[in-house]
């Protein structure tokens, strides 16, 4: 049976507007703790800490040449799926499922055809401030993931008043809703128990899309016994007790089948399992480079020689873009709406939140 190992970085809990870490991901390797080791000694035989650290190995630039290294052998030798997300622009997503869509929905209109949603949160995302006014819109993002968090009536007043206060007539079909109607739909999906800003769920379901598509069987996944991963390991379990069928299309390329081929998840201590310590590198690579490229940070892992690394299926990304082409293609018959309620009627709320 595969066993992949899992770690992950970046996770703020409900909070995607962190400053200091705009980037959430997780890496998913299936290697041996025997394989894990081998590499480790052949890539670094000075190592001294008794734990493989990316954040500790890439403070001196001496060592980017061995983690370059140990990473090609791990992407080109291993099964493995890497995905990283840009906070912001998946709270902007949110934002139009929640804060947007309702009113569509009432009106009629199917707001996620051929990823109409995408588009318009990689708008909102990349224009937002010029068009809405900058530091209103920071402030509308600020009182949506606050309103969702609390859902209190004062809260969601709050945000109706931070819509109002943007310029929100240079984009009356998204900031409408809640500036012009202050929408009843709006508001009570914002309320609903089941809407969180938490990216665990998010990133899971990419991680758990591409595993399911590499295992030809049963696979179990174990990662480590960090206080971020307790939310991971919850939600793990419960995909893996729940037992209804089904399937549902979310891209042109990933889907999401229950019952799930995942058959187990164990928390490890990361210092025991070097399998563990190897998705460490994995995800810390990738998301240096993110802020490498991004200009977060002016020193790090080079994007341009990381990237070319990567098979197709291996990198999966959450990131804004304007090639609305592209995108339609991409989502060309996606089942967004059923996915997002199926998600949060069956998994949202089933571990508290922190």
């Amino acid at each position: 049976m595969d066993c992949y190992r899992i770690d992950e970085s970046g996770y703020t809990g409900f909070d995607l507007l962190n400053a200091d870490q705009p980037f959430q991901g997780a890496a998913a390797i299936a290697i041996s703790d025997e394989d894990a080791t081998r590499l480790i000694r052949e890539h670094f035989p000075k190592l001294q800490a008794n734990e493989l650290k990316y954040r500790a190995l890439s403070r001196r630039p001496g060592n980017r040449p061995r983690l370059m290294a140990l990473l090609r052998d791990l992407l080109a030798d291993y099964k493995s799926v890497t995905y990283v997300c840009d906070k912001r622009f998946l709270l902007v997503l949110m934002f139009c499922d929640y804060a947007v869509e309702p009113w569509y929905y009432d009106l009629g209109h199917n707001f996620y055809e051929d990823g109409q949603n995408y588009a318009m949160a990689s708008l909102l995302t990349m224009t937002g401030r010029t068009l809405l006014g900058d530091p209103q819109f920071d402030a509308m993002l600020a009182a949506f993931q606050n309103a969702v968090k609390e859902k209190s009536a004062d809260a969601l007043q709050e945000l109706v008043h931070a819509a109002r206060a943007t310029n929100w007539h240079e984009f009356p079909e998204a900031i409408g809703p809640l500036a012009q109607y202050a929408a009843s739909a709006c508001l009570s999906a914002i309320a609903n128990p089941g809407v969180d800003t938490d990216a665990a769920l998010v990133v899971l379901q990419s991680l758990i899309s591409r595993m399911e598509a590499m295992s030809d069987g049963p696979y179990r996944v174990e990662h480590d016994r960090s206080k971020n991963l307790e939310r991971y390991n919850a939600l793990l379990q419960r995909l893996i007790e729940h037992e209804e069928e089904v399937e549902l299309r979310q891209s042109k390329i990933a889907s999401f089948k229950f019952p799930l081929k995942l058959a187990e998840v164990r928390q490890v201590d990361s210092k025991d399992s070097p399998a563990v310590q190897l998705a460490d590198v994995m995800i810390g690579a990738a998301l240096e480079a993110a802020h490498v490229m991004t200009g977060h940070r002016a020193n790090g892992i080079d994007p341009d020689e990381l990237m070319p690394l990567y098979a197709e299926n291996q990198f999966i990304h959450l990131i804004p873009s304007l090639d609305f082409e592209e995108q339609r293609e991409f989502r060309q018959g996606t089942q967004a709406a059923e996915v997002i309620d199926y998600f949060a009627a069956n998994f949202a709320k089933s571990v508290p939140e922190k």
